[in-house]
């Protein structure tokens, strides 16, 4: 069983939301029961099939996803895909509970569109203490961090959040000097040159966050894991976030910046990338 455990983005917040997809209700009531139990507030919204799941997922924001590998209309494997590919929160965690999991390991067939797994050949008890393993996690992971963004105070109270958590900050002011950075790495055969990138959506200058974005997916060709992009925006509207996470971005930071908030989602993204790293290479 896969002891890498992640947090999500959300998890933090007063109600999370939780969706639960299981054919079966006596699972789903279980699932339900484990995460009441280790999140009290959880919204936990129960689907028996995965086309009503990917419309929960178009009707509003989902924190974490639990999944059978053995859906009604479709191969949990399948779902996670379409979630990747298809909704506007392309990083959301998903986890298979599932009693096939280690078949699924053992023939490989677990893509890099899931997120963690448990066998649940081991238990309920057992998924207890996963689920708290994953929301409460005692691990934490650093990495070198891209940071871009032209106002220095907001930059200094922001790295000071980073790099009390381990992180190894370079900070520029401007896209242009991102991407000197990242064109020195090239050339000297150390790519991506950071483990990830955190631009500001709006900076000063002729370049803004979206054209860093662009850049790194589409001039550097560096895939989501490979080299992850967290983008810091102020705008609440959906429909310009969703922009932003279907042109690349692995997730928003959303502005005034709260300080854990911004570091579950800086190691979430790098516990992604290490996983499929260690996969690519395996």
């Amino acid at each position: 069983m896969s002891r890498e455990l992640s947090l999500t983005r959300h998890i933090t917040s007063d109600q999370p939301r939780v969706l639960v997809v299981d054919g079966s209700r006596v699972v789903r009531q279980l699932i339900e029961r484990v995460l009441k139990n280790e999140l009290p507030n959880a919204v936990v919204i129960g689907c028996s099939n995965g086309t009503d799941a990917l419309a929960q997922l178009a009707g509003g924001v989902i924190d974490l996803i639990t999944t059978s590998l053995r859906l009604p209309d479709m191969d949990g494997v399948d779902f996670a895909r379409e979630v990747r590919e298809g909704s506007a929160q392309a990083y959301i965690p998903i986890v298979v509970v599932s009693g096939d999991v280690q078949e699924r390991l053992v023939a490989r067939t677990l893509t890099s569109h899931v997120t963690d797994y448990f066998d649940k050949a081991l238990g309920f008890d057992a998924l207890a203490v996963f689920i708290r393993g994953y929301v409460r996690p005692t691990e934490q992971i650093a990495g070198d961090v891209l940071y871009v963004e032209d106002s220095r105070v907001v930059a200094l109270a922001t790295r000071r959040m980073m790099e009390k958590f381990g992180f190894r900050v370079h900070h520029v002011v401007s896209v242009e000097a991102a991407l000197e950075q990242l064109e020195s790495a090239v050339i000297e055969n150390r790519v991506p040159g950071a483990d990830l990138v955190l631009t500001d959506v709006n900076l000063k200058g002729e370049l803004g966050g979206g054209d860093l974005l662009d850049r790194i997916r589409n001039h550097f060709d560096y895939a989501k894991g490979e080299l992850p992009v967290l983008v810091m925006t102020g705008d609440d509207n959906p429909v310009n976030q969703a922009k932003l996470l279907r042109a690349g971005a692995n997730d928003l930071v959303h502005k005034p910046i709260e300080e854990r908030l911004l570091i579950t989602k800086l190691q979430f993204q790098l516990r992604v990338a290490r996983r499929l790293r260690e996969q690519a290479q395996a």
